[in-house]
C-alpha cells in the first residue's frame, strides 16, 4: 500500500469535517436548522453557516426563531433582481469564501438560486455537495419556475442526494444517480414543525384574528406562484369570495404575499367583506399556529403540501401539477388545475364531505417522522468518515 512521505492522522475523531450550510430563503433556514441544530451536537463537526442574502427581511424572524447566526452573509440582495442577478452574484461571492473556508461538505436544500449557486461553486472547486430534499419533479421543466430546473441541475453535480421519500429515491434512480449515493430520510421540515409546535404560543395578533373568526370555519389561502399570476389567480379568488358569500358559516384568511400581481388581485377580487380577512404575511411559528385552526387550506405552496398531513389539514393544491404526490395519493389533498369551475366544484364537495377531513385527521404522514435532521447529520458523518478512512494508509 503506498504511503504518504509524512503520514497524518486522518482519523474521523480527532479531526473536525468542516461542513458549510448554505441558504438564502425561508424554506431553507425551516428545512436546514433541524439538521443545523443536530450536527451542533457532535463535537467533531465544525459548523459554518452561508446566508446568501437572496432574501433578508423574510430571514431574519426564522434565524431568530431557530437561534441561527450566520457565520457569513453574501448579501447579494438588490432590488428587481432576475434569478440570473442572484445567481452571478452568489457565485462570485460565494467561491472566494470557499477557497478561504475547503469546507469537507457543502450542503444545499431544495431547488433556490442560492442552493443551484452553492452546489455548482462546490462541483467547480471538488467539493462534495449534501443535496437536503432530493428528488422532488413535477414533470414539467417550467413548472414550477425555476425550482423544478434549478433542482434537476443541482442533482447533476450533488454527491449526496438526500430525499424526503421513497417516490423521491426512485425519480433519482431513473436519472441515473447511483442507488448508494441516494439516502431516504424524509423531510427536515417535519422536524421544525414539531419544535414550533413544541416551542411556541399563538402570539397576540394570532388570537385576536382567532377571535375574529371564532364559531366559522376558517378557510387559510395562500398564493404566490409565478404560475398562478393573472387569470387563474383571479379565477381562484372570485371562486373562493364566492363560496365565503354563499356559506355563512365559513370566512377566510389570506396572508397576502407582498408581490403586486399578489396584492392587487386580493384587493380587486377579495377587499370590503366581513368574513374575508386580508393579511400581511404572519412568521412561520405565528402561520403554524393559524394553520392547526384551520379547517381547510388552500395553496400553491410546495411547503403547506408538506406541512398538512403534518397537521391532518385536508388541502386544496392551486396548482396543474405537483412535486409531491405523496400528499395526493395519501388522500389529504387534491389536485384543483386551472379549469374553469373545478376549485368552486372542490370546496362544495369539501363543505359536504365530513368524512374527508375527519380521515385527514388519521392520515399517516409520508414526509417523515420528525427526525430527519439527526438522520442527514448520521448519514453525512458516516459518509465523510469513510472518505478520511479510505485515504488513511
Amino acid at each position: 500500500m503506498l504511503k504518504s512521505k509524512q503520514p497524518v492522522s486522518r482519523n474521523a475523531s480527532s479531526q473536525k469535517f468542516k461542513i458549510l450550510f448554505v441558504f438564502g430563503t425561508r424554506p431553507e433556514v425551516i428545512k436546514l436548522a433541524p439538521v443545523i441544530r443536530a450536527a451542533q451536537n457532535y463535537r467533531e463537526i465544525k459548523v459554518l453557516t452561508v446566508a446568501s442574502g437572496q432574501h433578508t427581511d423574510l430571514l431574519r424572524p426564522l434565524l431568530r426563531l431557530f437561534r441561527l447566526r450566520p457565520n457569513f452573509n453574501l448579501d447579494v440582495m438588490q432590488a428587481r433582481q432576475t434569478p440570473n442577478d442572484v445567481l452571478a452574484r452568489v457565485l462570485a461571492k460565494f467561491g472566494p469564501l470557499v477557497e478561504a473556508q475547503k469546507p469537507d461538505l457543502i450542503l444545499v436544500q431544495g431547488d433556490t438560486t442560492t442552493a443551484l449557486a452553492a452546489a455548482l461553486t462546490g462541483f467547480h472547486h471538488k467539493i462534495p455537495v449534501g443535496h437536503v430534499e432530493a428528488g422532488l419533479r413535477s414533470g414539467d421543466p417550467l413548472s414550477p419556475f425555476p425550482e423544478e430546473m434549478n433542482r434537476r441541475l443541482i442533482t447533476q453535480v450533488a454527491t449526496y442526494h438526500f430525499a424526503a421519500t421513497e417516490g423521491n429515491r426512485k425519480a433519482l434512480l431513473q436519472e441515473g444517480v447511483p442507488e448508494r449515493n441516494i439516502h431516504v430520510t424524509g423531510n427536515p421540515v417535519v422536524d421544525s414543525l414539531h419544535y414550533i409546535l413544541e416551542s411556541s404560543k399563538p402570539s397576540a395578533r394570532v388570537r385576536r384574528l382567532l377571535q375574529q373568526v371564532d364559531g366559522e370555519k376558517l378557510l387559510l389561502l395562500t398564493t404566490h406562484r409565478r404560475e398562478s399570476f393573472g387569470r387563474t389567480m383571479r379565477q381562484n379568488l372570485r371562486d373562493i369570495r364566492a363560496f365565503v358569500e354563499s356559506h355563512e358559516d365559513t370566512a377566510l384568511v389570506f396572508a397576502v404575499h407582498p408581490n403586486p400581481n399578489v396584492t392587487d388581485a386580493a384587493r380587486a377580487e377579495l377587499d370590503q367583506h366581513p368574513r374575508i380577512h386580508l393579511i400581511k404575511p404572519l412568521d412561520y411559528a405565528d402561520f403554524i399556529q393559524l394553520l392547526r385552526h384551520a379547517w381547510l387550506l388552500l395553496s400553491d405552496s410546495g411547503g403547506i403540501q408538506e406541512e398538512a398531513p403534518s397537521l391532518g389539514k385536508p388541502l386544496l393544491v392551486l396548482r396543474n401539477n405537483t412535486e409531491r404526490p405523496e400528499a395526493i395519493e395519501s388522500g389529504i389533498a387534491f389536485l384543483v388545475g386551472d379549469r374553469p369551475g373545478r376549485l368552486a366544484g372542490l370546496m362544495q364537495q369539501a363543505y359536504a364531505n365530513a368524512d374527508w377531513f375527519q380521515n385527514a385527521k388519521n392520515v399517516q404522514n409520508p414526509f417523515g417522522d420528525g427526525k430527519s435532521g439527526k438522520r442527514i447529520v448520521d448519514l453525512v458523518r458516516r459518509e465523510l468518515g469513510q472518505i478520511r478512512g479510505a485515504v488513511v494508509c
